[in-house]
């Protein structure tokens, strides 16, 4: 198989979707590999470790969306999906519920769509996107502490306090990777944090290792309000996979919280978990509504682009090695948590989940 490497083109998307070491355990199953020029280098991967590796260096995004299997990160562009071609297998995130231009977009294009947000393990989890979520909550106390300074708009608070004043108040809406993350950094920094989520037995767990500066609250429409009131920071961390994430912060809660308070909503890729939020880029990450500061940047990983790529390619790699060897069918067939992620083929929605989330019908692989 031709496998295809290109360079990202997202605004602000540092990362790369497989490593000089990925493309030697490819080239050595008896695949070639095609890397786009320059595509690893903001990683920290120039292309010399790649021609070292196996892998072939081509100038062109073209030559690289003519491989067999096209490896990536984020959901493809416009100028990307114009090179796909009917049964080309493309294997990146997609997050197809957040955007019906880029469902219609993939399904024309008649492309073997692959998530990594909706594969699963064993155990349900989802492998191929936790490293980005964990990668992401901590991100998010990060960037949120920044934009609570008041020269970036926010009401100069700082989250860990010092002596003879009280911490900063952080309230995070949903307690699974993303929201355990961003709570465990909150709570480092000496914050007072509100951890939320409507799964007793992951409140009861999380209730009895996190610190005591964390405290896990059951959320629902009241809980949420009186934590909205109290909070100088709200992380939006909340996922049904493959689904449009739910709204929990609704305009009307914007009146009721602090001026220079500050929302990262982390479920952006998903839609947002907030009425008011839209997706940002690093380059403008911020704007106001209702005197809130809201960060909404849909690819928060890639500024930390040398972390990511190691971390996500560590999880991607031994699939897209079983990919390449086996073919996707195969590879579904022996694993049916890989065959979660396969979203479409040949212009079809195969996905039951996405399709309920995009409106559209299902249509089962077969076999499945």
């Amino acid at each position: 198989m031709r496998v295809g490497v290109p360079k990202e083109i997202k605004p602000d998307e540092y990362r790369v979707g497989l490593m000089p070491v990925g493309a030697e355990a490819l080239v050595k199953a008896g695949h070639a590999v095609l890397i786009e020029a320059g595509a690893g280098a903001p990683s920290g991967f120039p292309d010399e470790q790649y021609v070292a590796a196996g892998a072939t260096i081509v100038p062109s995004a073209d030559e690289v969306f003519a491989a067999d299997m096209v490896i990536k990160v984020k959901e493809p562009q416009p100028t990307e999906i114009g090179r796909f071609r009917p049964g080309q297998v493309v294997f990146t995130y997609f997050h197809f519920a957040a955007s019906a231009q880029l469902t219609q977009a993939c399904l024309e294009s008649e492309v073997t769509a692959i998530a990594y947000e909706t594969i699963k393990d064993k155990k349900g989890g989802l492998p191929l996107l936790t490293p980005m979520s964990e990668i992401a909550g901590k991100m998010s106390i990060q960037e949120g502490a920044k934009y609570l300074e008041k020269p970036l708009g926010g009401r100069g608070v700082l989250l860990g306090g010092v002596p003879g004043v009280p911490p900063g108040e952080v309230v995070v809406l949903g307690a699974g990777v993303v929201g355990t993350c961003a709570a465990k950094i909150a709570a480092g920094m000496g914050a007072s944090v509100t951890l939320m989520d409507i799964n007793l037995d992951r409140l009861r767990y999380l209730d009895d290792v996190m610190p005591a500066n964390v405290n896990v609250i059951f959320s629902d429409f009241h809980t949420i309000r009186d934590a909205l009131v109290k909070a100088d920071l709200v992380v939006g961390a909340v996922l049904i996979p493959g689904a449009k994430a739910p709204r929990l912060v609704t305009r009307e809660h914007l009146k009721l919280m602090k001026p220079g308070a500050v929302i990262v909503d982390v479920a952006i890729d998903q839609g947002g978990c907030v009425e008011t939020a839209r997706p940002t880029t690093h380059q403008q990450p911020t704007y106001v509504v209702d005197g809130v500061v809201h960060y909404c940047v849909t690819n928060m990983p890639g500024a930390v682009c040398r972390t990511s790529t190691i971390a996500l390619c560590n999880a991607t790699l031994p699939y897209a090695l079983r990919i390449a060897n086996k073919g996707f069918e195969q590879t579904a067939a022996d694993d049916p948590g890989f065959g979660e992620g396969i979203n479409m083929v040949g212009g079809r929605m195969v996905n039951a989940a996405v399709a309920e989330a995009v409106g559209l019908k299902a249509h089962p692989m077969k076999g499945r």
